[in-house]
């Protein structure tokens, strides 16, 4: 399964970039990913070969930093106790009008484990999740092997994908100026608190490890930085500071970082702006500089070949979801 592994490292910055279009009414959606592992026969018999790598979180950082260090170790994939035990551990919302998927991805029968996927696929239904599936292999054999019922089940969508498949990169003109920017939007953040450091340092290291996939995977992820889904309140001042009720005169002197150490809270709220409005006119020419480059590289394609990848497979499914919520996809 490393190519599953190596297609989701790829095409994380894809998805995110497709997500943060999407829009209900004047609001946009709160991004939350929470990540496990399965199916790894290194991991404990006893928790079903399961491991929570990332709870939900906001964090998109850290989501991309856990991909990267996930190695595998294939064994037995007990897709109904998976699922089951994501639906119980992880804190779902409560509200039918939320948009709540799961995705799942294997290459061995659905039915495997102790814990039936039909039990476990009608207790997502019942929490308002829809269960995605996608089989790596043959798509008669997913259907043959159970992948596509437990996707029915929920109203979810079945796939399947080559899992080994590289992904494929057009470079273009304005690749080269959207990673520029990119290091100067890294500038605009100002950490703050007990992690700000060490959440700013591995914005860096995600940055190296997108550049390290591929430079199309680089600008992608630029991109989604530039977008409202790039969210990092928990550590970044400019991003805490548009929260309701946060004030930088609460802020300890110690938690805020030496640049800010000695300021008045007047200084420090037109420190704040400056990095704010300096971000915003980045990201403004990010966003229009990757109009140009999607443009390109449409026009380069000779055909889209690559609809039996992770990307297309989880984007149909995003799509259609989307909209039976209400939601639109238009571009920012």
């Amino acid at each position: 399964m490393d190519g599953l592994i190596d297609q989701a490292k790829s095409q994380l910055w894809t998805i995110v970039n497709e997500l943060a279009k999407a829009r209900c009414g004047n609001d946009r959606p709160v991004l939350q990913i929470a990540l496990y592992e399965y199916g790894n026969d290194g991991l404990p018999a006893s928790e079903g070969y399961i491991r929570l790598v990332t709870p939900l979180t906001s964090d998109l950082d850290q989501i991309s930093k856990d991909l990267f260090e996930l190695t595998t170790n294939g064994g037995d994939e007990f897709c109904g106790q998976v699922i089951e035990t994501a639906l119980k551990r992880l804190d779902w919302s409560v509200s039918s009008n939320d948009m709540q998927l799961i995705f799942i991805a294997g290459n061995e029968p659905f039915t495997q484990g102790n814990v039936s996927y039909v039990q476990a696929c009608e207790l997502a239904k019942s929490k308002h999740v829809i269960v995605n599936t996608i089989f790596c292999g043959n798509f008669n054999e997913g259907i043959k092997t159970s992948w596509k019922r437990g996707a029915d089940l929920t109203g979810g969508t079945y796939a399947s994908i080559e899992q080994n498949r590289k992904t494929v990169y057009i470079p273009s003109p304005y690749d080269r100026r959207i990673s520029e920017l990119n290091q100067k939007l890294n500038n605009t953040y100002v950490p703050y608190g007990a992690y700000g450091s060490a959440k700013k340092a591995n914005q860096v290291a995600q940055d190296e490890n997108a550049q390290s996939v591929s430079e199309g995977t680089s600008v992608k992820r630029a991109v989604a930085k530039s977008s409202a889904a790039y969210k990092n309140d928990s550590w970044d001042l400019v991003d805490a500071s548009k929260q309701s009720g946060f004030s930088v005169d609460n802020v300890a002197e110690e938690a805020l970082p030496a640049e800010m150490k000695g300021m008045s809270d007047a200084e420090k709220t037109s420190y704040i702006k400056e990095k704010s409005e300096e971000r915003e006119k980045i990201s403004q020419e990010i966003q229009e500089l990757n109009k140009k480059r999607k443009a390109y590289v449409t026009q380069q394609q000779a055909q889209d070949d690559s609809d039996n990848m992770l990307d297309a497979a989880m984007l149909n499914a995003i799509r259609q979801q989307l909209k039976a919520k209400n939601f639109t996809i238009e571009d920012l």
